[in-house]
């Protein structure tokens, strides 16, 4: 790569304490759950030989903790940017999707049809976000020109600077583009109006196959029989051989969540993914 190409590592935190119950928490600070600590750990393990060069996190606790853990072997301090900090969802923080759709249906369906420029009362828009974040993302690109840097941040954020730095249509970035917990994208530029998108989403450090992303992107990928919480859901595993098997059913999406999270932390060799409950699940289970 020549000298005059700048890499940025563009990490989004790892799994929270409210990752599984599927809440708003975009401003409020949220501590990484241990499954959180997990990932980042294997991050940093697969990022250990890099030559990176800084390392920049959004000021809230989950990213800097997430971007502490991969600099550690790196010998790097965390350097925070309240510009790299997730998108505030106003009065909606820390409620569930349902909560809100409940309480503030007007707000929650302006908000999908158009989440660039329409936020719930107290929020920003993705438009506030990326009028914040780009500047300070390519304002790294100039003075760390040639250099590898790593930005730890969060979903939608990321997403947002990514629509921006490629040309999509921000008004669908909930639609089009997902961020796992603690997943890499790699973003090479060639100054800082040339961006490339090397690598995206990639969790292959903990996860070969991630999960099909429903209830973590708009409404349209979460079809009424597969909500993101009161409808029961199967769990299902598959070994290196291929075999399938339902590992258990469980009552909501939430606790089908919380379970994936704990099979993966423990049984990273094996794949787990959740479906919607079948009308007459198979007879047996692990």
């Amino acid at each position: 790569m020549g000298s005059s190409i700048t890499r940025i590592f563009l990490v989004r935190h790892g799994a929270t304490v409210l990752t599984a119950e599927d809440r708003f928490a975009g401003s409020i600070d949220v501590p990484l759950a241990d499954v959180g600590r997990e990932q980042a750990r294997r991050l940093a393990e697969r990022l250990r030989t890099e030559r990176i060069a800084a390392v920049y996190a959004s000021p809230l606790g989950r990213a800097v903790e997430t971007a502490s853990i991969v600099a550690a072997p790196h010998g790097l301090d965390v350097q925070t940017d309240a510009a790299l900090r997730e998108i505030s969802h106003g009065r909606w923080e820390e409620m569930t999707r349902q909560e809100v759709e409940a309480r503030f249906a007007d707000e929650a369906a302006a908000w999908d049809a158009d989440p660039y420029t329409f936020a719930p009362l107290g929020g920003e828009t993705g438009l506030d976000v990326t009028a914040r974040a780009l500047p300070a993302v390519l304002d790294l690109v100039r003075r760390h020109e040639g250099q590898t840097i790593l930005i730890v941040s969060h979903k939608a954020t990321i997403r947002l600077l990514l629509s921006s730095l490629l040309g999509f249509d921000p008004r669908r970035y909930r639609d089009n583009l997902d961020q796992s917990p603690a997943a890499l994208n790699i973003v090479d530029f060639r100054g800082p109006t040339r961006a490339r998108l090397t690598l995206f989403n990639d969790t292959s450090h903990y996860d070969l196959t991630p999960d099909t992303p429903r209830a973590r992107l708009s409404p349209a990928w979460c079809r009424q029989d597969e909500g993101p919480d009161g409808t029961p859901c199967e769990l299902w595993r598959q070994d290196d051989n291929v075999n399938r098997a339902l590992v258990r059913t469980l009552a909501t999406r939430a606790e089908a969540e919380a379970r994936l999270q704990e099979f993966k932390s423990r049984h990273h060799k094996q794949t787990y993914w959740i479906a919607p409950a079948a009308d007459e699940p198979p007879t047996s289970s692990l």
